[in-house]
């Protein structure tokens, strides 16, 4: 698969977003896990340029976040590394290829996002010896973030269109 220049630089965009918009919300004292600031551009890259490039910001997003705010925690960054890019590549496949609708699309890409993240954890956890089983995983991974998913399912699909008539 090839990038055009102007896919290569929206996806410089998402990325950069992706450190921006959580360092902001962090200088606020708003928490970055509740909110989920990051989340934003990721769908937005899958809506807008696809799987791949949903995939990449995702991935890229936390890890250069890490390296250059310090942000997110360090034992978040793996952890956000398998999620983000799950919603990414998930939303712009189901919305950009399979045409589902938009709604639909970010319910079902939250859901696997989270689902992604509940794994790593349980996973990751198994390893650190951590004493919960796999649905204490799945609550703490779409119980603390509900405030997060909300504001995600109202704004998304409206910036998402004005976006869309905007600039792509």
């Amino acid at each position: 698969m090839r990038f055009s220049v102007k896919q290569v630089s929206l996806n410089a965009l998402f990325i950069s977003l992706g450190i921006i918009i959580p360092f902001f919300f962090h200088q606020f004292g708003l928490a970055g896990r509740i909110f989920s600031p990051m989340h934003y551009p990721v769908f937005f890259a899958g809506i807008m340029l696809g799987p791949v490039s949903g995939a990449v910001v995702g991935l890229l997003s936390p890890i250069l976040s890490f390296f250059l705010t310090s942000m997110p925690p360090p034992y978040a960054v793996p952890l956000m590394a398998i999620e983000l890019p799950v919603y990414g590549f998930s939303i712009g496949l189901l919305y950009k290829y399979l045409k589902f609708p938009l709604l639909l699309s970010l319910i079902l890409s939250m859901v696997a996002g989270r689902c992604a993240f509940a794994l790593g954890l349980f996973v990751i956890g198994a390893f650190i010896k951590l004493p919960l089983n796999f649905m204490s995983f799945l609550e703490a991974s779409f119980i603390t973030g509900l405030p997060g998913i909300v504001l995600q399912l109202i704004l998304i699909p409206i910036l998402s269109l004005r976006l869309k008539r905007s600039f792509i």
